[in-house]
C-alpha cells in the first residue's frame, strides 16, 4: 500500500511549485538530452533536430491539453480559468502524440532534416518521458483504476474519489502500470529493436507507437477516469488506431 504525499513540492508564500510540473520538466530535459546524444551518435544534425523537437514538444503539450479540455468540457466549460492551469494536471497523452509528431515532421521537412530518422531518434525519448511524467498523476491523485485489495494498492483521499466510489479507499495504481510498461518499451526499443530494425528509417518510431498503444489498450480497461464516446473508451479507440498505424508503418518501412 502507498499514498500520495500531496501535489505541492514547495510553497513559499504565493509561490507554489508542484510535483507535476517538476516531473514534466524532468521528462523533457532527460528526453532532449537522450535524443541529442543519439542523434550525434548516428551522425545526424543533432542541434537542428533538437530545435525541431523543442517546437514539437510545445505543440504536443498544447495538443494534450486541448484533447483533455475537449473531452472534459462539462468541467472546463464551467471553469474556463482552469483551461490554462496545466500545472494542476490534465494532459491527455494521445492529444500530444497526434499534434507533437505532426508538427515535428512538418518542421523537419521545412528545414530539410531527415524526418524518419528524426522520429526514430525521438521514440525512446518520448516513451522514457512518458514513464517519468506518469508519476505526476501519483502526486495529483489521478489516473487510477478500479478498487482493489492487492498489496500494491493505492490509497486515494476522499476528495479525489470519483462519484460512486467514495466508499472505497484503495485503487489500482494504473499510473504505475503505465510507467512500468513505458520503461519496458524503452528498454525494448534501445536494447533489442534498434540493433535489428534501426537501419530502416521510421521502423523504430512505429514500433514504439505500436508497443505503447498495446499497453495503453489493456491498462485503460480498468481506469476510472476514461473519456467515453458512446459505449467506447476514447483512449482505447485511439490505441487501436495507433496499433493500426504502427502495423502499416512498420510494413511500409520494411519495404522501403
Amino acid at each position: 500500500m502507498f499514498s500520495s504525499p500531496g501535489a505541492i513540492a514547495v510553497q513559499i508564500g504565493p509561490l507554489v511549485i508542484r510535483w507535476y510540473g517538476i516531473l514534466m520538466a524532468t521528462a523533457i530535459v532527460v528526453g532532449l538530452w537522450l535524443a541529442h546524444r543519439q542523434a550525434r551518435r548516428d551522425g545526424l544534425p543533432a542541434d537542428d533536430l533538437i530545435s525541431c523537437a523543442q517546437w514539437a514538444i510545445l505543440a504536443g503539450l498544447a495538443g494534450a491539453r486541448l484533447y483533455e479540455v475537449a473531452f472534459n468540457w462539462d468541467y472546463y466549460g464551467t471553469h474556463p480559468s482552469k483551461i490554462v492551469a496545466v500545472w494542476e494536471g490534465g494532459l491527455a497523452i494521445h492529444g500530444g502524440l497526434i499534434v507533437g509528431p505532426l508538427v515535428g515532421m512538418w518542421l523537419a521537412r521545412r528545414w530539410r532534416l531527415p524526418v524518419l530518422r528524426g522520429l526514430d531518434v525521438a521514440a525512446p525519448s518520448i516513451v522514457l518521458g512518458q514513464a517519468i511524467g506518469r508519476w505526476g498523476n501519483f502526486f495529483n491523485e489521478e489516473a487510477f483504476g478500479d478498487p482493489t485489495d492487492l498489496p500494491w494498492k493505492l490509497y486515494i483521499s476522499p476528495a479525489h474519489r470519483p462519484p460512486g466510489f467514495t466508499q472505497y479507499e484503495y485503487f489500482h495504481p494504473t499510473f504505475l502500470y503505465e510507467s512500468l510498461w513505458d520503461l519496458l518499451v524503452f528498454a525494448l526499443l534501445v536494447l533489442w529493436l534498434r540493433p535489428r530494425i534501426g537501419r530502416r528509417p521510421g521502423a523504430l518510431f512505429f514500433a514504439y507507437l505500436g508497443l505503447y498503444s498495446l499497453g495503453r489498450l489493456v491498462i485503460e480497461s480498468i481506469r476510472l477516469d476514461s473519456f467515453w464516446l458512446g459505449t467506447f473508451r476514447v483512449a482505447q479507440l485511439a490505441s487501436l488506431a495507433g496499433l493500426l498505424v504502427a502495423v502499416l508503418g512498420i510494413a511500409w518501412a520494411r519495404r522501403r
